[in-house]
């Protein structure tokens, strides 16, 4: 019998795409000291499934206990060989070892005292070398140039200490293997408000958080009614200064149409629906969709909704099979409890808050395809309707299986003061779903992520030094079965990315194919709102514009968020970070043709004969790991001419080398070489001191130089040529140096998976 499961679960495993086998062995599978894989990806799911299922011990003893894990062992390993379900990236790659940290995020405390700021810094280290995100709420701290009595000086403010623990993750890499994240989140009412809503205006400062705004009930009223707002001092509730609500408003939107920075939090709403009010929450986790009080963490996991369509008679129909979904979530849910009980968490103030709450969050990924398989439209009222009626499902049942758990096991130890002792509704967890990031799982799980459209119908992927069409398998079955293949269709879908607009594809088939960049920015907040209605905490999407998109839209986008239901938003408008690295073409110099005068052809070299005695041209300055970096780049009459590198002071094998890298590239330039193709060369490169967050990341100073050329020469052509494939890339993956997107709140690379979330 176990010879027979085992084959079965072998053939289960070799569905597998190759895309997810190669992030799996990247990323999850266990490693020996030359950093080869020493585990199949057979052995991760069953480590993990085994390591789970102990919890089952925690509860029972004797044969019983035996039994049921026995039991939830094969269960769970059949919902993640089946693809039906993934935990989130921690589980995967830490159940069962040394590390044993299952958790993607927590919130710290931060206290209004030098002792309680660096008391949270420590943690914070702490949770970063194991792994975790960290999100702070920075609302308590004295507002900067405040008495401080104790010293009788005076405060440098919230963003001035935001700084310290952006510094610190510089150094702490994320379970040994990359820098951490964070959220940082202030208050509106608070007085530096204005400064936190700037301090990412230029992309080289506190490149390690996200930040939101937290958006009160009363700030958004002062913002209807066109009325002065109070800034109120925390330390002792007094207004510092009052000012126009929407003065204020259209700063932050400003800033979210600059760079997608600030996003923003409801937070009233956030607190009227937490379940432990005993606990309040400040802030959440990086990617926001994790409310979570002080010491909490976020246990995650999610559904793949695709696994779940049965075709139907004939071609075109299907429905869903609601009772095998039903009976994956409440195992998921079992699943998740244990999480808690096998999790070794970074401090003990999160393991007793972590095993008090008992907060999970069960998410879906696949929606997508679900979508395109029965055949209904993302951006329409079928959409919608469907959206809310799939979440409901989900959450009911979750909290079904909640239920029932509580008989099993016990209700969460904070059941006493909480909205569910309130309501005589005895459940196991605090909270039990929320929308997630799936960037690396829904790749294992082969299916779109989260509740985002298609990335792409196509996209060229790269592969080596080559970029190949990658065609979703999916519609290339359904080109066949209809009769509209073709190679050259399929080139021309993978360039543009979309089908929307390709007339050789049939109406039906555009209706329901559609990528993100095909949706307005009001069906994107229609759909995040008609998830919200049935999902305990927050979800996390991102609610895409076009590069033309003016700040108005981005102000109608967050009332309507407001107005709709949900409990926060994040905007990004394509081509808006300035640190935008973009593929085009290259440019040609030469002479044109059809003149009756004889042209001798010489080399570009030779026609430009020395350097002329004044050159144009900018400088611009990066941050890398090894301090401030300067490139001054220079033109003459034939195009991009020289570049000069200036890294610290003159003397260093430091600077040598960084002059050296100059003098190459303008010499490789003065005979032709154009910046998208040194550009091409130098991103990406690693030198094991990187610096920056997500697609302001800095790798190395050549990765540098990369940057700031791209930004001076590739961008206008770049963003022209982004708009016609509507890709929106934002940025050079750090692992393969292809295009890095902003999708589901999250930075993320559709050629090899690397993900900063999930």
């Amino acid at each position: 019998m176990e010879i027979g499961r085992d084959r079965q679960a072998r053939d289960e495993v070799f569905e597998l795409s190759e895309n997810a086998v190669a992030v799996l062995k990247k990323r999850y599978l266990k490693k020996n000291e030359a950093g080869e894989a020493i585990e199949e990806p057979i052995d991760m799911f069953r480590r993990v499934a085994s390591n789970i299922a102990e919890g089952e011990f925690r509860f029972r003893e004797g044969e019983e206990a035996k039994r049921l894990y026995e039991g939830s062992k094969e269960k769970f390993l059949r919902m993640m060989l089946s693809r039906k379900f993934m935990p989130n990236s921690p589980t995967l790659m830490n159940a069962g070892r040394e590390l044993q940290q299952l958790s993607a995020c927590f919130v710290l405390p931060v206290e209004d005292s030098i002792d309680g700021i660096y008391d949270t810094l420590k943690h914070q280290a702490v949770i970063h070398k194991s792994g975790g995100g960290t999100g702070f709420g920075f609302s308590r701290l004295r507002p900067k140039n405040d008495l401080v009595k104790s010293t009788m000086g005076v405060s440098s403010g919230p963003v001035s200490f935001m700084a310290v623990f952006d510094a610190s993750t510089e150094h702490i890499k994320q379970g040994g293997t990359r820098r951490g994240a964070n959220m940082g989140i202030l208050r509106v009412d608070h007085p530096d408000i204005e400064e936190f809503i700037e301090c990412k205006r230029e992309n080289d400062k506190v490149n390690n958080f996200n930040i939101s705004v937290a958006i009160t009930d009363a700030f958004m009223e002062a913002v209807e009614g066109d009325t002065d707002f109070d800034l109120v001092n925390p330390r002792d509730g007094e207004v510092m200064r009052t000012v126009r609500a929407r003065d204020l408003f259209e700063k932050i939107v400003a800033g979210a149409w600059l760079n997608g920075e600030p996003g923003v939090v409801f937070i009233d709403r956030i607190n009227g629906d937490n379940p432990t009010p005993q606990f309040p929450i400040e802030s959440t986790n990086p990617c926001s969709e994790a409310h979570l009080p002080p010491y909490d963490s976020c246990n995650l996991g999610s559904i793949n909704l695709e696994r779940f369509f049965v075709e139907g008679e004939r071609p075109g129909e299907g429905t869903v099979d609601w009772d095998e979904l039903r009976e994956t979530i409440h195992t998921a849910v079992r699943f998740l409890d244990n999480v808690i009980e096998m999790n070794s968490y970074p401090l003990a103030e999160i393991d007793e808050m972590s095993r008090g709450n008992r907060r999970i969050g069960l998410g879906v990924m696949g929606f997508a395809d679900v979508l395109i398989k029965l055949g209904i439209t993302y951006d329409s009222e079928e959409g919608l309707a469907f959206a809310e009626k799939m979440m409901k499902f989900v959450d009911d049942e979750a909290w079904e299986a909640s239920r029932s758990l509580a008989e099993e096991r016990g209700v969460m130890p904070h059941f006493e003061g909480s909205r569910h002792e309130a309501r005589g509704d005895r459940v196991r967890n605090a909270t039990v779903t929320t929308i997630a990031p799936t960037g690396t799982i829904s790749i294992i799980a082969g299916c779109s992520g989260g509740i985002e459209p298609l990335f792409a119908v196509a996209f060229m992927r790269r592969q080596a030094d080559m970029e190949l069409p990658d065609v979703n398998p999916e519609f290339v079955r359904l080109a066949k079965a209809r009769g509209f293949y073709s190679e050259d269709l399929m080139k021309k879908v993978a360039e543009h990315g979309s089908v929307r607009d390709i007339p050789e594809v049939p109406e039906d088939v555009r209706s329901t194919w559609v990528t993100s960049h095909d949706i307005s920015s009001e069906w994107h907040v229609k759909m995040q709102a008609s998830f919200q209605k049935h999902t305990s905490m927050g979800i996390s999407k991102t609610i895409n514009l076009p590069n033309d998109a003016t700040t108005q839209d981005v102000e109608d986008a967050y009332r309507q968020a407001f107005a709709t239901g949900c409990k926060g938003i994040a905007v990004y408008r394509d081509g808006s970070r300035d640190a935008q690295v973009l593929s085009t073409g290259k440019t040609r110099v030469g002479v044109q043709p059809g003149t009756e005068v004889e042209v001798k052809h010489v080399s570009l070299a030779e026609a430009r004969n020395g350097r002329p005695r004044t050159l144009s041209g900018v400088t611009k300055k990066i941050q890398t790991g090894h301090g401030p970096l300067y490139v001054s780049m220079n033109d003459d009459e034939f195009g991009p001419r020289e570049c000069f590198v200036i890294l610290g002071k003159p003397g260093g094998t430091a600077a040598a080398f960084s002059d050296a890298l100059g003098r190459m590239i303008s010499l490789a330039m003065t005979h032709g070489a154009q910046p998208a193709e040194i550009v091409n060369q130098l991103r990406g490169i690693q030198d094991g001191h990187p610096a920056g967050f997500g697609p302001n990341a800095v790798l190395s100073v050549p990765d540098g130089v990369a940057k700031a050329m791209a930004e001076h020469y590739l961008i206008e052509d770049g963003a022209a040529a982004a708009k016609e494939r509507e890709l929106p890339i934002i940025g050079a993956c750090p692992e393969c140096s292809g295009g890095l997107t902003m999708q589901e709140g999250c930075v993320v690379c559709h050629s090899c998976g690397y993900s900063k979330c999930s």
